[in-house]
């Protein structure tokens, strides 16, 4: 009789454990009703803002929602977006790479946010940027130009940056503030100059496989490709749809892989790199980063910067984080359609996903889906709460 009842006893523990372990993402929506956030994404495919699209939503050490939505085109046998769905993240490349990718140079001594610039690019001191620094390239108040447009030039990828180091800058470093894409691919140089690595390279070993970021690329091989979506019918240069190549142009001239753009990813592995941040640089038991440098390049002064450090903040209004995000909130967009937005103050990140450039960048009306989105996130975690 009592071997009967361990039995049961061992069975019921196994069945609890399972059963807890596979409706945990449940447990959560019971907790909190994301139905609001559900129906702006399903609208938003309706108005065929996106064709589809994957969202996560993360608090207090846990992911509480994630959800995929749609399909790759518009097309009804179009595939299903998934969990497992890879895209092209654009210029979330500036934060999850190179941002992340000079934190750990700044921990390796490699360099100090107030080195020269020119100390690793000798010549792009030249037209009045001897002065600019490492720091100034994270803040976007260098000078440089926000974009270059390079691909009707037939320029080889060292013309390319020969042009970009011989910059004039539009004012003196540090006094305003210009967003910049010419910054962050001198930056993805001096991490390769300091590191003896090419970015990719340094950040698949530093990055990608300690946090086990198994579906993050720069040119994603062709094993993945089926799980990308399409990003543009481009018919201005390249004359054919773009899918499992990165989309931005100059990020294509360097071969696929520039500190602005040319990272693909999923949302599960971007969360991955996000709890570092949230756990103060910690994985696991590992301390990738310093908290320190962690702290340094997360906190806030509104009054000295307008940005953190490869970081944008949330604007007091007609911010893409919407107007319930906690005021020290920090993230980035993607040009394709992406976008991270983390609020410390409530231990909250929002990673949202999709290709809205298919079939044609002139489709702006995800401007108006992303504060609804986040402003729903919110509600729900108030109701929850």
């Amino acid at each position: 009789m009592s071997k009967t009842i361990t039995i049961i006893l061992i069975f019921s523990i196994c069945l609890f454990v399972f059963c807890n372990n596979s409706s945990e993402e449940k447990l959560y929506q019971s907790v909190y009703d994301f139905s609001e956030v559900e129906r702006v994404i399903k609208d938003a495919i309706e108005k065929e803002t996106f064709p589809g699209a994957v969202v996560l939503v993360w608090k207090d050490g846990k992911t509480i929602f994630q959800n995929p939505f749609g399909h790759f085109t518009y097309h009804e046998n179009s595939d299903l977006v998934t969990l497992n769905t890879i895209y092209d993240l654009a210029s979330l490349t500036k934060v999850l790479a190179t941002t992340t990718a000079t934190m750990i140079c700044v921990d390796k001594n490699l360099f100090n946010l107030e080195n020269k610039v020119s100390e690793y690019i000798p010549y792009f001191g030249s037209n009045e940027k001897e002065n600019v620094t490492i720091k100034n390239l994270l803040l976007h108040n260098s000078g440089l130009p926000s974009w270059n447009i390079f691909y009707n030039k037939n320029l080889t990828e060292e013309e390319i940056l020969y042009d970009i180091y011989n910059s004039e800058i539009k004012f003196q470093p540090g006094t305003k503030t210009l967003y910049s894409d010419l910054g962050m691919i001198v930056l993805g140089k001096v991490i390769e100059k300091a590191s003896n690595k090419s970015l990719d390279e340094f950040c698949k070993e530093k990055i990608f496989i300690p946090l086990k970021m198994n579906n993050t690329f720069f040119n994603p091989p062709d094993s993945v490709k089926d799980r990308i979506p399409p990003t543009e019918v481009d018919n201005y240069w390249r004359m054919r749809l773009i899918k499992g190549e990165v989309h931005d142009e100059n990020a294509s001239l360097l071969d696929g892989a520039a500190g602005h753009a040319g990272l693909f990813s999923t949302a599960e592995d971007i969360c991955k790199l996000l709890e570092i941040i949230m756990f103060k640089g910690k994985a696991s038991e590992n301390q990738l980063i310093k908290k320190e440098t962690i702290a340094l390049f997360t906190s806030v002064n509104k009054s000295k910067n307008e940005r953190l450090l490869g970081w944008d903040l949330k604007s007091a209004t007609g911010s893409s984080a919407g107007s319930k995000f906690s005021k020290d909130s920090f993230g980035h967009t993607g040009f394709t359609g992406t976008s991270i937005w983390i609020d410390p103050a409530r231990n909250l990140f929002v990673v949202f996903l999709t290709n809205r450039v298919y079939p044609s960048r002139e489709n702006k009306k995800i401007l108006q889906v992303r504060p609804k989105l986040h402003d729903a996130v919110i509600d729900a975690i108030e109701r929850g709460q």
